[in-house]
């Protein structure tokens, strides 16, 4: 199979990945205009739950229920606790505070499990590869498509069809109309954080088997993370998705292409969609 076709698939694989790290972080912004720059924090917390359950005997299977919820509790106690003192803060105050809280999580990650990186090995459902004529490709990567393709659904289908969605979709709007109905969007703000941190975790436990876990890790999610928000849209579910997507695309192909340069392909493709769109591909007019 073409070596360009490839690409394109492991980039729709690597853009499901940071569409599960940015949705959250896009949807946080859009109803609270909260900047959380602890996000890929989240990201790491997850990699690392998912090497310390399977340390601990549990399945990878188990990992991926478990790492995320312990993620999202971490963070509703952090909103709870920390981050809500904050809201009305300029954001300066925002990315101080979260910048810290990062920091923070890094190192005790490094004062607990040390500075060198550790595997994460894939389960042995999904080791080796998938052959369908000239079609060669590692199981798990395909089962990363598929799952994450599953959760963006789940996840669309929250933000679409539920009452939870509803005020999500409205507080992200007019955070103050919303208030005026009596609904506590603090309250719904706590739980959206936490879900969101949890869709970071779970990203991270799924990217464990890929790239490996080392305590500088959410440094780079977080950056990315950034720029598929900026890319798609703040506050847009459809434009994490696309954005995801193309950031992924974009970047493995430029590792074939000009290996060098792929991190930095991702930053020129940003800066030309903000020339062409300044709100993002899908985001609204401020």
């Amino acid at each position: 199979m073409n070596v360009y076709v490839l690409q394109v698939i492991n980039g729709v694989g690597i853009g499901m990945i940071y569409f599960l790290l940015a949705v959250g972080l896009s949807i946080v912004f859009g109803l609270l205009r909260f900047v959380n720059f602890a996000h890929g924090a989240f990201y790491l917390l997850g990699a690392y739950a998912c090497y310390a359950l399977m340390q601990q005997g549990l399945g990878f299977w188990g990992t991926l229920v478990l790492a995320p919820i312990l993620v999202g509790a971490a963070a509703w106690l952090a909103e709870r606790l920390l981050l809500r003192r904050m809201y009305d803060l300029p954001h300066e105050f925002h990315i101080l505070f979260t910048l810290g809280l990062a920091w923070a999580i890094q190192e005790l990650v490094i004062l607990y499990w040390g500075p060198v990186g550790v595997n994460v090995p894939p389960p042995d459902l999904l080791k080796g590869v998938v052959m369908w004529g000239s079609f060669i490709y590692p199981k798990y990567r395909l089962f990363l498509i598929a799952f994450s393709a599953l959760l963006a659904l789940a996840i669309w289908l929250l933000l679409e069809r539920t009452r939870l969605g509803s005020i999500v979709r409205a507080g992200s709007e007019q955070a103050d109309m919303v208030m005026l109905l009596r609904i506590n969007v603090y309250r719904v703000f706590g739980l959206v954080f936490a879900l969101g941190a949890a869709t970071a975790g779970l990203a991270g436990a799924l990217a464990a088997p890929l790239r490996g876990v080392e305590p500088f890790m959410g440094v780079e999610a977080l950056a990315v993370a950034f720029v598929v928000v900026v890319v798609g849209g703040m506050g847009s579910f459809s434009g994490a998705l696309i954005g995801g997507l193309l950031v992924g695309i974009v970047q493995s192909i430029m590792s074939t292409l000009w290996p060098q340069g792929a991190s930095l392909m991702i930053y020129i493709a940003m800066a030309l969609v903000l020339l062409l769109r300044p709100d993002g591909l899908m985001g609204r007019s401020q």
